[in-house]
């Protein structure tokens, strides 16, 4: 999915290159790219929708800042929303609990595997 989303947003941010602000008509069609991806991606349409809708909250009437290209302002706000959307912190799983068969045993075997 993000090879896609990566690859979609490179062709389209030439659109809103050399603008100083962020506008709905510049950001227009990188948000159209933005969106198929995540629906090619198989993320739910109203996931989609409601993340269309924050970038381009966010995103319309920014100032580009000085240092930054229009199209690597715009990436910006779209990896905060992803970072948003997704968790912005990594959970680690707990495979420690044990597997149990369907008696309700445990599915490692040894002393607490027996026969009955």
């Amino acid at each position: 999915m993000f090879e896609n989303l990566s690859d979609r947003l490179a062709k389209t941010l030439r659109n809103i290159s050399g603008r100083g602000r962020l506008t709905e008509d510049n950001i227009k069609d990188t948000l159209r790219e933005v969106r198929m991806a995540l629906l090619e991606a198989d993320v739910a349409l109203p996931v989609v929708r409601d993340f269309i809708n924050k970038v381009k909250e966010r995103a319309i009437g920014v100032e580009v800042n000085k240092s930054l290209t229009p199209g690597q302002e715009f990436v910006k706000i779209v990896q905060a929303e992803l970072e948003a959307a997704m968790g912005e912190a990594n959970e680690s799983l707990n495979l420690a609990t044990p597997c149990r068969d369907f008696t309700g045993r445990s599915a490692r075997g040894g002393e607490n595997h027996q026969r009955g």
